[in-house]
């Protein structure tokens, strides 16, 4: 594998980037990083005086409906945070906006599906309701929107159209998904 590789995994809330980017990691042997797993760690810490918010998904759709979870200082932190972790290379950086904030990546991936299969993922991950995770899913989606739009001048979701590869998980187990890009790094002489 060549050295300093960079693969950035991004994709609609729910559709399984994290799942996808831990075991890629572990197949490639190289470094992981989840800015979604950041930011629910510090909306956790930053909300633990908050009640009734049994899941980290419920808890990062409270904290990013906040002044501060959805302002541009945090965020622009966050960015500086992930494109430090790039520099190091042989690492693999799962983030919302990762296909923007790392154009020079070696590769991108984008992961989508339907709204109800996400809720269904969101709902058995943290155990709670498909209801409340269909809903939650919903707020956090649209505030995201929300605030990326604020933030940066886009729709996060158009950079679905900035990928190297595209790929529906509606259907597909992880371990599928990761042939996939495993395969498409192949082709492209990545590894």
């Amino acid at each position: 594998m060549p050295k300093g590789i960079v693969i950035v995994i991004s994709g609609q809330p729910g559709c399984g980037s994290t799942t996808t980017g831990k075991l890629l990691s572990d197949k490639l042997g190289i470094g992981f990083f989840s800015v979604g797993t950041h930011f629910k760690k510090l909306a956790g810490e930053k909300t633990k005086k908050k009640v009734g918010w049994p899941s980290p998904t419920m808890v990062s759709a409270d904290y990013l409906s906040t002044k501060e979870g959805s302002g541009k200082k945090l965020h622009n932190d966050i960015d500086a945070m992930q494109i430090e972790k790039a520099k190091t290379g042989n690492i693999i950086i799962e983030s919302k906006l990762g296909v923007h904030m790392l154009p020079d990546a070696d590769f991108k991936i984008w992961l989508k599906a339907p709204i109800r299969t996400r809720a269904a993922r969101v709902a058995e991950r943290d155990n709670i309701s498909f209801e409340t995770a269909i809903k939650t899913l919903m707020k956090k989606e649209k505030q995201e929107r929300k605030s990326f739009k604020k933030i940066y001048g886009f729709d996060f979701f158009e950079l679905e159209k900035n990928a190297d590869l595209v790929i529906s998980t509606s259907s597909k187990k992880p371990e599928k998904i990761v042939n996939t890009i495993m395969s498409s790094l192949k082709a492209r002489k990545l590894i």
